[in-house]
Order: structure tokens, then sequence, then C-alpha cells
């Protein structure tokens, strides 16, 4: 990667360069080779160039993945912030929402929990939709499928009991297991897991990898805000300074 930037670096770095009183397409071997030299040797004196390209082509890719990010998320915004059958917390009528994509196993989406719960509770006006995204294995796919099937059997506040202890179960996970989870939260097990396999559930599944695919977002946890995709861990500080920038846009 290294390697492809200082290349694409040494190529911008050529309109620093004094100009030249020949035309480059019209050079001799001799004068092409002096070109060279000419440019190593310009960059040899002033190496500070190589980092200085770096960063505007850093820039200019970062540029460009915001403005892509923003294009698909207001081709997308209905699936995104209104789908139907996502979890919805914090304040249902906050002027800003913000959506999360995670997975139960996923150890930086349970950092990301109290972080969350932070921001929620110092703030007050966020609204939060939770996006099952299981990506790390089998065992990833059943613990999404039991939330979302214990949403569809038994509503919202049932999900946010499971969605909060299947954040901090370790071990392996098995049917038996979560069978056991439901009881411990006093739910029907038994129609929970038979619900699990249904295309209702397939779908939201199904719906959801979509959506992710289509706003480039390859890992966990990442968050929706507004016109903006934040891939990777975030503390609570950092994302309410995202929030009040994204509010002061209007």
């Amino acid at each position: 990667m290294i390697r492809r930037l200082t290349a694409t670096a040494v190529a911008l770095t050529l309109a620093a360069l004094p100009a030249l009183a020949f035309d480059p397409a019209a050079m001799s071997e001799a004068e092409r080779a002096a070109f060279r030299a000419e440019i190593r040797a310009y960059l040899l004196d002033n190496p500070e160039i190589i980092m200085e390209a770096v960063q505007v082509l850093e820039d200019r890719q970062a540029d460009m993945q915001a403005q892509a990010d923003r294009d698909v998320i207001t081709a997308n915004a209905a699936v995104i912030f209104e789908d139907g059958y996502s979890w919805v917390g914090g304040n249902p009528d906050g002027d800003i929402t913000i959506v999360e994509f995670m997975d139960y196993r996923c150890g930086f989406c349970r950092r990301a929990v109290p972080e969350v719960d932070k921001l929620l509770a110092a703030d007050g006006n966020i609204r939060l939709v939770i996006k099952e995204y299981p990506i790390l294995g089998e065992q990833s796919l059943l613990m999404s499928r039991f939330a979302i099937a214990t949403k569809q059997v038994a509503g919202d506040d049932a999900y946010k009991l499971v969605h909060d202890t299947l954040m901090g179960l370790n071990g392996d996970v098995t049917p038996e297991a979560l069978g056991q989870v439901a009881e411990e939260l006093e739910l029907d097990g038994a129609a929970i897991l038979a619900r699990m396999d249904a295309p209702e559930v397939t779908r939201v599944i199904a719906e959801t990898r979509a959506l992710a695919q289509a706003l480039d977002i390859q890992g966990t946890p990442s968050f929706v805000v507004k016109d903006e995709v934040l891939r990777g861990f975030l503390p609570a500080d950092q994302m309410q300074m995202v929030v009040d920038t994204k509010r002061d846009e209007g």
C-alpha cells in the first residue's frame, strides 16, 4: 500500500518541479535520463514533498468516499432509517438518528455497548436503530436469527432483553444455549426457536446484508449518522462530536 501511495505521490510532485525548457513528449533518451535524475535529486532534497503528496491523495480519497456514502445514503434513506423491522431505541422522536450495524461475536461491538448507552443517556435526543449484521460465522448468524425471531414473536421489549444478553454471552452458542437464554428471560423459547428459520427472519438478514454491501460496510460496528458512515468503534465523546456537527449542518 505504501509503495502504491509513494508511486502516486511521485507523480503528484511533478507539478511542483520547476518548468522544463523542453517538451517531455519529445525527449531524447539523454533528456529522459536527465529528467529522471532531476526528479530524483529534487525529491532527495525535498523529501517532505512525498508525505505532502500522500496526504493530498488520502484527502482526495476520503472526500470521494464521503461523497459516495452521501449518495448511497440518499438513495437508500427509507430502508436505512425506517425499514419497519429493525429495533428502535433511544428517543424514538429524537432529532437525529444513529443506525448501528452490529454482530454479537464482535469484540468491538461489545465495547461499543456502554459507549452508545452513555451517548444516549447524555444526549437524550438521539433515535437509535439496531441492524443485525452477522458476519463472523455460523454462531453470529444463529444469534442474530434468535434475536430477530424474538422481536417477531415477543416484541421490542423482549428483543432488547435478548440483545443485551447476547452481547454478554460467552462460550459456544447452540440452540440449546439460546433456549436457556429464553427460559432465563421468561420468554417462550419454543416459539422463538421455531421462528428462527422462518422466511421472515431470513429476509431481514438478507436485506441488511444487501444494504451493508451498498454502503461498503465490511466490518462491525459501523454507524450511519445522517449522511455519513462511521466505520469502526468510536467512544461516546467522539460520537457526540459527530452528532453535534450533523445537527449544526441542519
